[in-house]
């Protein structure tokens, strides 16, 4: 898309000014741990925990975050190969990049969708959760933009839609 190839000499600046502190080892590798962990790693130990601590009502907010989750998939997936963004690390050499990306485009932010839909939907049944999920949630979308593997935008769209993919889901049960 014309208008995000744009926005890509737009919003490198902000791109660098984050990415910069992915120069720094401690805090690169912890950036690094985050987005590999919301890359599915703790979204499926929490699907996997859920029922074991609630039972029923655990189980049908895992079964609901699975449903979610393929519907998330679909919706990046198709995103991705209808606006082929470069990422910024391609954009820009400057880009300090020491995480491999999952596929060759960025936009949206598939961590983010996903972290923002399951934490809306996992707060929906369990809210005491928030305690843990608010903070991981914000540090997975940090991450994208941090490693140079996204622009802000691709962050905030991912967690538009999955603002809208939880909040849909929910309205669909009451």
């Amino acid at each position: 898309m014309v208008f995000l190839q744009k926005l890509n000499g737009r919003e490198i600046p902000v791109c660098l000014l984050f990415n910069r502190v992915n120069h720094i080892k401690a805090v690169s590798q912890g950036f690094a741990l985050i987005s590999r962990l919301g890359n599915g790693v703790f979204w499926y130990s929490l699907m996997l925990v859920l029922p074991l601590l609630y039972g029923k009502l655990g189980l049908q907010a895992a079964l609901h975050m699975l449903v979610v989750g393929l519907v998330g998939v679909v919706i990046y997936k198709l995103l991705k190969t209808k606006t082929h963004r470069v990422r910024p690390y391609h954009y820009n050499s400057s880009i300090f990049q020491n995480v491999a990306a999952l596929d060759q485009f960025s936009f949206p932010s598939g961590h983010t969708l996903h972290a923002v839909s399951f934490t809306g939907i996992a707060l929906h049944y369990f809210p005491t959760l928030a305690i843990v999920l608010l903070p991981f949630t914000l540090l997975v979308s940090l991450s994208r933009v941090v490693l140079g593997l996204h622009y802000p935008s691709d962050v905030l769209m991912g967690a538009l839609i999955g603002v809208a993919l939880a909040q849909g889901s929910l309205l669909g049960l009451a």
